[in-house]
């Protein structure tokens, strides 16, 4: 406005520039009156929400700040209360450690009843994993617990016994159970052979077909329908079923056994057992096959003679 006012040649002609301008100037205020008059209640509506906008910036400003002054604060008083916090930390973790000691405590204080229940079943994976656990417990972090001194040497004495139980297990299995089934199939086969009315010869036993125990290792011939072989299954794969016989299975029993002395530490006393007690088990084997050959071949001259009678 004012460089026009300025290149104006004469009075006159910046007049006639203000007079000019000053009408413009009316023309945009009545313009801007109308404006209002048609957007009033717009105009109010935004104002009003500007006021609000600005009223809860300002407050979120000021809970800024003073949630700032009181984290500083705290942050001072937690510096002066630093040695109480940590205090009371390390015992909260004591607190922890000791709970849950006294509830390995009550878990171990019914091991030797579970341990006969597991005995008992001859669940004997089981009864291992459970007395080497708890061997360990009470000698390790229990081991200062004067309360169970008397558990922790029955504990210790079961331990030190049950590879003996073990070991009779799998030599009931190697030497008597594989050679009461091969018995039971020649008994079976003489019972056959004695009904019949042929005087052909039946033989007692055809042995080729029959299970042995170097045969356990080819094919789990007692085991269920479907049953995998032993060479297939590693000793860490062997699991216990407890909702099974655990003696259906003389292959997979006797791969438990041999876990359980793994996991006692007793494979080399196992192998020295073995070693010792084969030339007796051999011997009650040719014993008990000598009487079971025996009988059977009376019973069968019995049956023979009384058929031959005249009547």
């Amino acid at each position: 406005v004012l460089r026009t006012l300025s290149t104006s040649d004469d009075v006159e002609d910046r007049e006639n520039e203000k007079g000019r301008l000053e009408e413009a100037y009316e023309k945009c205020d009545r313009d801007l009156d109308e404006l209002i008059v048609q957007h009033y209640t717009e105009l109010t509506t935004a104002i009003r929400t500007y006021q609000s906008i600005t009223e809860r910036i300002t407050n979120s400003r000021n809970k800024i700040k003073q949630v700032k002054e009181n984290l500083l604060s705290c942050k001072m008083l937690l510096h002066c209360k630093r040695d109480e916090l940590r205090k009371l930390w390390i015992e909260g973790i004591e607190h922890k450690h000791v709970l849950n000691l006294l509830d390995e405590i009550e878990n171990i204080k019914q091991v030797p009843q579970k341990l006969e229940q597991c005995m008992a079943s001859k669940r004997y994976l089981n009864a291992t994993d459970m007395l080497v656990s708890a061997v360990d417990s009470l000698e390790g972090p229990l081991l200062q617990v004067e309360g169970l001194s008397d558990l922790r040497l029955e504990l210790h004495s079961k331990k030190m016994n049950l590879h003996l139980v073990l070991i009779d297990e799998l030599h009931r299995h190697l030497y008597i159970k594989s050679t009461n089934r091969v018995g039971q199939r020649g008994k079976d086969r003489a019972r056959l052979g004695s009904l019949v009315k042929d005087a052909s010869p039946v033989p007692l036993m055809d042995v080729t077909n029959l299970s042995t125990p170097r045969k356990f290792l080819e094919t789990s011939q007692f085991g269920t329908p479907g049953s995998s072989s032993m060479r297939d299954s590693s000793l860490l794969e062997i699991k216990e079923d407890t909702d099974l016989d655990p003696e259906e299975n003389s292959a997979v029993f006797m791969g438990i056994l041999i876990k359980g002395l793994a996991k006692l530490k007793k494979i080399p006393e196992t192998v020295k057992a073995i070693q010792d007690r084969l030339e007796q088990e051999l011997k009650q084997i040719v014993k008990r096959s000598t009487t079971q050959v025996a009988d059977n071949g009376y019973q069968r001259g019995e049956n023979i003679s009384q058929e031959n009678q005249p009547r």
